[in-house]
């Protein structure tokens, strides 16, 4: 089990979590990435194989981050997704494995020819 940050700070402006640990890493983490690699059933599944793509997340943002016990820190989105509780393990290995979950992520978008951009709604029609 890794250690707790020495730093868990959220960047509202910039939508970015800063994580430093105490071994001097330091990772900056985008919401959406944290968003869509949720530890949460919802997006992981029950098992391996089930993992959710999820699509439209580019603009999320965090609204709070809470803690949990001495281990893990849940994050609360503006997409009201508020199930995600990310163990110090697994934080870290989401900040030192960012470049290549990204990329997957990515072409699993593509793949499936789905966009980070949110879905465009149709104005609504006036009547008459």
């Amino acid at each position: 089990m890794s250690a707790a940050p020495s730093e868990l700070r959220y960047r509202r402006e910039e939508r970015l979590l800063v994580v430093a640990w105490p071994d001097g890493t330091r990772h900056e983490l985008p919401a959406e990435y944290l968003r869509v690699e949720s530890p949460s059933a919802e997006v992981q599944g029950h098992g391996p194989g089930q993992k959710v793509i999820l699509a439209g997340r580019r603009h999320v943002g965090v609204m709070r981050m809470e803690p949990v016990g001495h281990y893990a820190v849940r994050i609360v989105f503006d997409d009201m997704h508020d199930t995600g509780i990310y163990p110090w393990d697994y934080l870290r290995r989401l900040g030192d494995e960012q470049a290549a979950r990204w990329a997957e992520y990515e072409q699993a978008l593509a793949a499936r020819g789905l966009s980070r951009e949110p879905p465009v709604r149709a104005p609504a029609r006036r009547p008459g």
